[in-house]
């Protein structure tokens, strides 16, 4: 395994493996005994990036979330392990009542909620500390002022370390950051949005927003992550859910434009070339990039994540990186 440090705070950074393991479908879809088999192997392997949300996985049997945290927490209690794992969870997005779909009755990030909703978090987890805290989602009804204000005070409390933002547009990013150094309070660090190598168009309206998916790494992003490389950015779903490789797992609207296929067809001569998979360069590209991302990946087997973990010693030639980025 590799590691990369995150955070610039000497009291809240954290040295984390480059690649993080999404227990989303955890405790839900993912029995507790292939959940603990695949904590297990991602622990062997030297991982020590685990994350989850306080509202995974709400949608599978119409709860407000929990389950996955819930298990994370069986895991580290039955293992005897703790602090030597960085564990991300996030809050803002629990629906406010138990339900199978999407809601925009959801929580939010208030003061009120980040103080409470972080507690409970935190005994489902069953540790002292949430070492990194996200705003999962953005709260445009919250004042940003009391939202930087309500992050603080947990962190000032003792009950979250390192905070960051998922799912945020760059300026509602920026101006939270701005308002946290002006106050002398902690800010976000680190950024999670969605980022593969194929490129989702950002021009397509959002559930949660008419101006477009908020969710991605677009360039705007990028430029702000080259401004600032102090942050971190953990790129969620970065395998599209199984479409590089699976018929069955068709890629969408979003990648309905004229340069999927031949980005397509970059990625898989490419590992052809290496004798990787196609996930694996996918991941190898992330890790290795100008801007260094972090890769959240899920699994729902061993096998799965056996894959993943093969692509943190695979190391791209320049020449192969270049054939990658070169492709519009």
């Amino acid at each position: 395994m590799k590691y990369r440090v995150i955070g610039s705070s000497p009291e809240t950074r954290r040295e984390v493996s480059v690649l993080s393991l999404g227990t989303m479908t955890f405790g839900t879809i993912v029995d507790e005994a292939t959940s603990f088999a695949i904590l297990d192997r991602f622990a062997e392997a030297g991982g020590t990036f685990i994350d989850t949300s306080n509202n995974y996985a709400f949608w599978v049997n119409g709860t407000q979330g929990g389950e996955s945290e819930e298990l994370v927490g069986r895991w580290l209690k039955s293992r005897g392990v703790g602090d030597e794992f960085t564990i991300a969870t996030k809050l803002g997005a629990r629906p406010n009542q138990p339900t199978t779909g999407f809601s925009l009755d959801v929580e939010g990030l208030s003061a009120k909620v980040i103080r409470e909703s972080s507690e409970r978090s935190r005994e489902r987890l069953g540790i002292e500390k949430i070492h990194l805290l996200y705003a999962h989602i953005m709260d445009e009804n919250t004042p940003l002022e009391e939202t930087v204000q309500g992050f603080a005070d947990v962190v000032a409390d003792g009950v979250a370390g390192l905070l960051g933002a998922s799912n945020h547009w760059s300026w509602r990013i920026e101006r939270a950051r701005t308002l946290a150094a002006a106050a002398g309070v902690p800010g976000y660090e680190v950024l999670q949005h969605h980022h593969s190598y194929l490129r989702q168009r950002t021009d397509i309206p959002s559930l949660r927003s008419p101006d477009g998916n908020q969710g991605l790494v677009s360039g705007d992003l990028l430029s702000y992550l080259r401004a600032n490389p102090e942050l971190t950015q953990v790129s969620y779903s970065p395998l599209i859910s199984g479409a590089y490789v699976r018929d069955d797992k068709p890629l969408g609207p979003g990648f309905e434009h004229a340069g999927t296929e031949p980005r397509l067809k970059a990625v898989r001569e490419v590992a052809a070339e290496t004798g990787a998979t196609v996930n694996q360069v996918v991941l190898s590209w992330l890790m290795g990039g100008d801007i260094p991302v972090l890769p959240l990946v899920g699994a729902s087997s061993v096998a799965q994540l056996e894959e993943n973990l093969g692509a943190v010693e695979l190391e791209l030639t320049p020449e192969q990186r270049a054939k990658l980025d070169s492709v519009n």
